[in-house]
Order: C-alpha cells, then structure tokens, then sequence
C-alpha cells in the first residue's frame, strides 16, 4: 500500500475576507497537499464562525495555541501588531505568508530572522502584474518606477490619511488624487489600500527610486494598478484592473488568487516565472 502523503498543518491569523477565502481554499484546491489546522483571529466569535464552517477543531482562543498546532502560518490581519505576530511566528520556526506586505517595508531584521531560523517569508504578487519581471530587472539598474493606483471612494478604509485630512470620499464628485509621493509615505498613510506598492518596492530593491499616485473617482469600477519601470534592461509597463472580491468590496480578488497560488507552487514543489 502506498504510504499516505503527510499534509501541512496550515494556521491562518485573521479570519476576515482574506483569511476566510485562504482557509476554504486549503479545504479544496490545496487539500491534497494541505490541512487547516488552526484559525485564530482577535475578534473570537469570528474565528469560531469561520471554523464551524469548515473545521471546527480549527478554532483556537490565542495565537500561541494556533502557533503549538500549526507548521506554516498564514497572516491576514494588517494591525497595529502585525510585525509582532510576523516576529513570533519566525521565532517558532514557522514559514510565514504575508498579507500585509507593508507591514515587511523597512524589517530586514525579519528577513534575517528567518534566514536565521531557516524559515521562508512568502510574499505573494497580490493584486499586480509584472513583479516577476521587476526582481529580474532589479539585477541590473533601475531608474525609475511609477505606481498609479485608481480605486473608487469605496475602495478605500479609513486609514490614517482619510482621517488626518478629514477626506469626506462620499463627497468626491470627480477624479481627484489623493496622494502623490514616496512609498514610505504612501504604504503609511494608506496601509490597507497600497500594499501592492510595499510589494514593488521589496522587489525592486530600489524603493528610493518609487514615485507613488493615489487616484480616487466615483466614475472609477474597479482597482486597478498601472506600473511603469525604466532601466538599464528597457521599460516594463503594465495595467491590471481588479475585480473586486466577492466577499470585500476593499479587496482585489486577484491578490486572494495570488495568495492561493503562492502557496499552491511552495506546496506542490513546482514554481513558474522568476
């Protein structure tokens, strides 16, 4: 008899939208190499709503029991305590995959931590196109790269530069930029609306070179991302506009796909592209 292939346990911080669609998707097209093993999320009730759907033995009531019963974590959440719980997982040891790539701009000591540890961070491409051949131009020079992000006012939370501008975005009537700066500045007023810019940057290598335009329109029916690199290797440009996803209307259901399919590749042991 053929030995049974052993599964990943899988554990999922954040059991919103991101973390709802990740979980069902280890319950399908990654369950012969999968298992959703533990699900934790700040908020209990949500937790437990989600792993009464799909496993109830899931559900764990902190995130060290999800750590004891996990070997590769999942982080869905972009709070005020994201890198402690990126930090904590490497600590134990764990591949992490990140969501919440903006939270990673600027923490090489997370890098190193998980070299250290012989851990992987995944970053999957989200809700962009052309990062594969935005690390392979990295090798040689980058001059330049340019990120125009267009999202209707629904698109946006009500992160930090919303509320410090007393942006009313019902108000918005036409096409109007509501940001235009460095990837620094943009991934930290804006930390749930551009982590495809944290995405580039990490990339690149380069996020000294970035220049970053937030666009917002009533007109606007989709997310979309528009990406111009120049260098020594030529110019890349690409266009993506999003669906957005069924279960959030602030989520691009490209960077949930891509997600799926980060952990389809770490898991099956076969990687397409750079």
């Amino acid at each position: 008899m053929k030995p049974q292939k052993k599964k990943a346990k899988i554990g999922i911080v954040g059991c919103g939208a991101i973390g709802s669609r990740m979980a069902k998707s280890i319950t399908t097209e990654l369950k012969d190499d999968c298992r959703l093993a533990a699900v934790y999320d700040i908020d209990l009730k949500k937790a437990q709503e989600l792993a009464q759907k799909i496993s109830p033995r899931a559900f764990k009531k902190s995130y060290a029991d999800l750590l004891n019963s996990s070997e590769f974590v999942i982080e869905a959440v972009n709070a005020d305590d994201t890198y402690t719980i990126i930090k904590e997982a490497l600590n134990s040891k764990k591949n992490v995959l990140s969501m919440s790539v903006g939270k990673l701009l600027g923490r090489r000591d997370l890098f190193r931590l998980a070299e250290k540890n012989g851990c992987r961070i995944l970053i999957p491409s989200g809700a962009i196109a052309g990062i594969d051949a935005i690390k392979a131009a990295g090798l040689a020079k980058i001059s330049s790269i340019t990120l125009t992000t267009r999202k209707p006012p629904a698109g946006f939370f009500s992160g930090p530069s919303v509320v410090e501008k007393r942006m009313n975005l019902s108000e918005i009537t036409q096409e109007t930029v509501i940001f235009d700066g460095d990837v620094d500045t943009a991934v930290k007023l804006f930390p749930h609306n551009i982590n495809v810019a944290a995405t580039i940057a990490l990339a690149s290598g380069v996020q000294e070179k970035m220049s970053i335009r937030i666009i917002t329109s009533p007109d606007y029916k989709t997310n979309s991302h528009e990406i111009e690199v120049t260098g020594d290797f030529g110019r890349i440009t690409t266009r993506t506009d999003n669906a957005v996803c069924p279960d959030n209307p602030k989520t691009s259901y490209l960077a949930v796909l891509s997600a799926i399919q980060t952990l389809k590749q770490f898991f099956g042991g076969i990687k397409v592209g750079t």
